[in-house]
């Protein structure tokens, strides 16, 4: 998948993404945790998991 859509399903679905990027596990439920606290933690974890494989 382009890297421009997984930045952008990152920062609007944060746990989508990484369950696509990572599967699931303990960084999905961190997301998940995270997104429910403040939504903007959750988006950054998100956006650091796609964009440290590149």
């Amino acid at each position: 998948m382009s890297t421009l859509v997984q930045v952008l399903i990152a920062f609007f679905l944060p746990p989508i993404s990484v369950l696509m990027t990572n599967g699931f596990g303990l960084q999905f439920l961190l997301n998940i945790l995270l997104c429910l606290l403040f939504y903007l933690p959750g988006s950054i974890h998100a956006l650091y998991l796609v964009l440290r494989d590149r």
